[in-house]
């Protein structure tokens, strides 16, 4: 059997490096901790819906491509008095001009849905402020009003989306229900979906391009009236003061 004899050298390097391991043990397991705590805490959110007592929604519309069916969308929320916000990509500004009198001559909410409906993460800071504010540009030269909704394209958003659009004195708006209607699903199965989902403080989202829409919205609009709800633009329903955004998006107001 081998003796081995510790001198104090051997027993001072042995020493310092158990210390130096315990060091970076700790090190490690609390930048993970960091890591996770940031990450948890810097996500940003757009408003997905909104706290409300009373029964109130928001029905929107984007408007990407198409404008086939944009008048007769219009017709049928007029025969409702039915106000509601549409969210238009500048491209699509520059087509149907005519068209976007026609929905804020409406009374609707003309809003802002980037000018070219790109995935604004892949978007450089610079490049995100230029989207939103070109298309501000295009529809107020034809309103003359400054929009301060924003939709971002896809859905799809990050931090420096939500940055970008506060700093342009907006507020970024998502949706709760989704009728789904760009899969054309049923005018009956669309209705259904809507009006399962909606809860006071809902946001709808439809396209003004999607086949059944059109047949789809008066039963819509019909069944949620009946449920006792009113139906408002988005810039009705948001809160403008001092808010916050709970980890659903769902804004609460802030005294």
């Amino acid at each position: 059997m081998r003796c081995y004899i510790l001198t104090k050298k051997k027993l001072s390097i042995i020493c310092i490096g158990i210390a130096i391991g315990i060091i970076t043990m700790i090190s490690s397991i609390r930048s993970i901790a960091i890591i996770a705590n940031t990450s948890n805490q810097s996500k940003k959110l757009p408003i997905y819906c909104v706290e409300k007592e009373e029964k109130v929604i928001s029905i929107s519309f984007d408007a990407a491509w198409g404008n086939e069916q944009t008048t007769d969308l219009l017709n049928i929320l007029k025969k409702y008095d039915i106000k509601t916000t549409f969210f238009l990509v500048g491209d699509w500004v520059d087509k149907y001009p005519e068209s976007v009198k026609e929905i804020y001559d409406a009374g609707h909410d003309v809003s802002n849905h980037s000018n070219t409906h790109p995935h604004m993460p892949q978007l450089s800071s610079e490049k995100m402020v230029s989207e939103i504010q070109s298309c501000n540009d295009k529809i107020e030269k034809i309103t003359g009003k400054r929009p301060i909704l924003f939709r971002p394209p896809y859905g799809d958003y990050n931090n420096a989306v939500i940055d970008a659009v506060k700093n342009s004195d907006m507020y970024c708006i998502q949706w709760d229900v989704d009728s789904l209607d760009w899969k054309d699903p049923s005018p009956e199965d669309m209705k259904k979906r809507v009006v399962n989902k909606i809860k006071p403080g809902s946001i709808v989202l439809f396209h003004n391009g999607a086949k059944n829409t059109p047949k789809a919205l008066p039963m819509t609009i019909e069944a949620i009236l009946s449920e006792g709800y009113k139906i408002v633009p988005i810039s009705e329903i948001i809160h403008t003061g001092n808010y916050t955004l709970d980890h659903e998006g769902r804004q609460h107001p802030q005294d």
